[in-house]
């Protein structure tokens, strides 16, 4: 899960860099909204956290209403001290999912990262997502069939499979599972007989095994 920092305040930059690292998602930080938007054109975003005033042509506000019109609708969280309703109202305008207002907790930062994820990560207009090696998936009924064959999956099984989903391309670490699969501390021992007993069930090049760190599922 790749998410883009664009943040002037070095300091809190590296260190929400640092924190969010430690859950498995890959973090770049920009201080400049030029450099921040050149990224974005050449590589693929998850998420976007935006401070307003930054260096650059444009500020946070300004960025996110450029990529809104010509149609990257990667979620977007503004990191701010601004708290006037104006400020709101622009930046809710400009196409963001939520608010954090300075100071705040690195652990408020997870929680709203999170959420945001959770919420937009499987938008989508039919709800199906089409996988590799045929597989599709059916966000609604939290369903996986191949060539129209339902795959019987547990509770924990389809959660597992959810979050893979969620980060595919990207290696699913052992921290990021039990964080939100399970919500507590599970031996990787365990997470691995979980994630073995969901690739018997399909074809074992579908769930790939990224030693000493994951899995991962391709795109």
């Amino acid at each position: 899960m790749r998410i883009l920092i664009l943040e002037d305040e070095k300091i809190l930059a590296d260190s929400m860099q640092e924190y969010l690292s430690d859950f498995g998602y890959e973090v770049t930080i920009f201080s400049n909204s030029e450099k921040a938007l050149d990224s974005i054109y050449e590589k693929h975003y998850d998420l976007f956290l935006l401070d307003v005033n930054v260096y650059g042509k444009l500020n946070g506000f300004e960025l996110l209403a450029v990529l809104r019109k010509e149609n990257i609708v990667v979620p977007a969280i503004f990191i701010t001290s601004l708290n006037n309703i104006e400020d709101l109202t622009q930046g809710y305008s400009s196409g963001c999912c939520d608010y954090i207002r300075k100071p705040f907790d690195l652990a408020e930062l997870k929680l709203r990262v999170e959420q945001v994820i959770k919420t937009y990560c499987f938008a989508s207009s039919e709800n199906i997502i089409q996988l590799s090696f045929d597989y599709v998936y059916d966000t609604k009924k939290m369903q996986l069939t191949l060539k129209e064959k339902v795959i019987l999956l547990s509770k924990t099984e389809t959660r597992l499979l959810e979050l893979l989903i969620k980060n595919r391309g990207f290696v699913v670490t052992y921290d990021m599972f039990w964080t939100e699969v399970w919500g507590e501390w599970i031996n990787p021992t365990n997470i691995r007989v979980q994630v073995g007993s969901l690739r018997k069930k399909l074809d074992n090049d579908f769930i790939k095994n990224v030693r000493g760190l994951g899995y991962r599922i391709d795109l």
